[in-house]
């Protein structure tokens, strides 16, 4: 019924009680889930568990704030972006949260490596999976000049666990792309994006988990998994008055479109 569209089983606290949260899913009636590629050097893991069991996919990319990694070139985003079960190319973007003493001029490689993967995806006609964080504007600045705009020609993609405002929930909207909520949704201090969710359209939404990270109220600060992807659903539900269930089967039908 429910469907995770972005976590990261490959990470050690995951992967080691695989069976476990395999078992919490099925109990959770969390039919799947989209494991997301951060790096090169991981990919292979990350595969192999898509691989492994048959209601997991994943995507291929390097994370935009990995830099102490192998740098992706575009052949090496066509090579593993053609694999078996790999379903979008990501997560990539922009993230200009962490700059520390550089400056945005100085992350003109972080870019250069979006628009690698934006070129990789249009190559393969895969969708996008989209981080962006205190860079919405360059994000978007780059998809248009890649030719992400939303035409038939666009790949379009997910803005993954968003956390932005209106203006730019409608801008990713006017390209084509799905927006995802993360448990981030249910938190006290996060009334602007239940009002975002209160409008915008159900046909472009995704549910996620984005775990091990941010587990929903009233798990908040313990590890998350694909098992409490509900609680976000149930969030949503109540701000469109629909029941859980409907969530899950609408959010599910919007990632098998995407």
């Amino acid at each position: 019924m429910f469907t995770d569209s972005h976590c990261h089983l490959n990470f050690p606290q995951l992967q080691s009680r695989m069976s476990e949260i395999r078992q919490d899913m099925q109990t959770a009636q969390v039919s799947r889930a989209l494991l997301i590629s951060t790096q090169l050097e991981t990919f292979e893991d990350v595969h192999g568990l898509a691989m492994a069991y048959d209601n997991f996919w994943c995507t291929a990319g390097v994370h935009p704030d990995e830099d102490q990694v192998q740098e992706p070139t575009l052949d090496d985003l066509l090579r593993i972006g053609q694999r078996s079960k790999v379903v979008g190319i990501g997560e990539t973007g922009l993230d200009y949260y962490r700059l520390g003493d550089r400056s945005v001029a100085d992350m003109e490689w972080q870019r250069q490596r979006f628009r690698l993967h934006i070129r990789a995806a249009r190559q393969l006609d895969l969708p996008l999976v989209i981080h962006t964080r205190s860079a919405s504007a360059d994000t978007l600045a780059i998809l248009k000049e890649e030719g992400e705009n939303g035409t038939d020609g666009s790949v379009g993609g997910v803005f993954h666990c968003f956390t932005e405002t209106a203006e730019v929930a409608k801008a990713a909207l006017d390209l084509g792309f799905y927006i995802s909520f993360s448990g981030i949704l249910t938190f006290k201090n996060a009334s602007d994006l239940r009002d975002i969710v209160s409008w915008m359209p159900l046909d472009r939404m995704l549910i996620e988990t984005d775990s091990p990270y941010l587990a929903p109220a009233p798990h908040r600060g313990k590890t998350n998994d694909p098992s409490l992807v509900p609680w976000v659903a149930r969030q949503i539900a109540s701000l469109r008055q629909l029941e859980d269930h409907q969530v899950g089967e609408l959010t599910s039908a919007n990632f098998d479109h995407l």
